[in-house]
């Protein structure tokens, strides 16, 4: 393309006028959005800076997973390992047991843990009776404030053989006295099910919270055709909480290898660690009782990336099926 005779064309400099005048437009856009909400913008600062130097910053210190790591020389002055921390865990005869304990445990978690919150939330939402209502809620709300160590003595003490209510009901059904905690079948059990007990409650608010923001006129729209109780909690209900309820599950097995640690180490012991012993507790003795902070490194950092892949790929695959994800 030829320009007319004295007309130049300076596309560079089109191009940066235009940049420049976005730029500026933007920079004065958010200097207005700092005078106007300049108190929201401080009151995420505190959870920015949690995250940030608690969660993002160590991460910096996860090479002395490929390091010898020594408290003398620290975490950069430590001669390089490679893949040898590596290689020993996946060498290890421990290695599979305790990445199948792991995977077990926290599938079921998920499994079982996902639909009763959803349940709960359902059956709360059709009852009319005020009070309760609101007493339910509190009552399977209460134990998500009870601290972990709490639980598990609650849990040890109930199914003690000789003390616990528990043993007291098995002998009197003539099953004689059964000791729950020492049975490796028992373990996951009693895991998920005081996890569930101390958890519904609290997960169930958020479906209530979905099924608050359902527009009404669906309820009046369904009544008007003359829906059953539960042609309403299937046909509105459900399809109005299915956006949470798929980023809830997204979370859950984004997290499942991620299983906590301080319940599975409480109640572990010698008779039931074939199935207690998981990465979690493995880490601890490895890291802390052994002192081999470089071997703990790898299989966290190990544990941390099979997270990373399943968040990914359980996001992707829930994306493509209904539409919802964390992204």
């Amino acid at each position: 393309m030829v320009s007319p005779p004295g007309v130049g064309l300076d596309v560079g400099g089109v191009t940066r006028k235009l940049r420049d005048r976005r730029n500026s437009r933007g920079f004065r856009g958010l200097k207005r959005s700092w005078r106007r909400h300049w108190q929201l913008y401080l009151l995420i600062l505190v959870p920015i800076a949690y995250f940030v130097i608690f969660k993002y910053i160590p991460m910096a210190n996860a090479i002395i997973a490929f390091k010898d790591y020594n408290v003398i020389d620290g975490v950069w002055g430590s001669d390089w390992a490679g893949v040898k921390h590596f290689e020993r865990f996946f060498n290890n005869p421990m290695f599979w047991p305790v990445l199948r304990n792991t995977f077990i445990l926290s599938a079921y978690v998920v499994l079982a843990s996902f639909p009763i919150p959803i349940i709960l939330a359902l059956a709360l939402n059709e009852v009319r009776l005020r009070f309760f209502k609101n007493t339910v809620q509190m009552v399977t709300y209460a134990p998500y404030f009870i601290s972990t160590v709490v639980v598990v003595s609650m849990t040890i003490l109930f199914l003690s053989p000789r003390l616990g209510i528990a043993g007291h009901v098995t002998q009197f059904f003539g099953l004689g006295s059964i000791d729950f905690l020492s049975d490796p079948e028992f373990f996951r059990h009693i895991y998920v099910f005081s996890d569930i007990w101390q958890t519904m409650g609290y997960s169930a608010v958020i479906y209530l919270a979905a099924l608050a923001g359902i527009d009404p006129t669906l309820y009046e729209a369904a009544r008007v055709d003359g829906a059953t109780r539960w042609q309403k909690i299937r046909n509105v209900d459900l399809p109005g909480i299915m956006p949470t309820a798929m980023i809830v599950l997204v979370l859950g097995v984004g997290n499942v290898m991620a299983i906590g640690f301080e319940k599975a180490y409480l109640l572990q012991n010698s008779l039931n660690i074939s199935q207690s012993e998981i990465i979690a507790t493995y880490t601890y003795k490895v890291g802390l009782l052994s002192a081999d902070f470089s071997q703990a490194a790898a299989i966290g950092l190990f544990n941390g990336v099979i997270n990373l892949g399943l968040l990914l790929g359980v996001n992707a695959i829930v994306k493509r099926l209904t539409g919802n994800g964390l992204w």
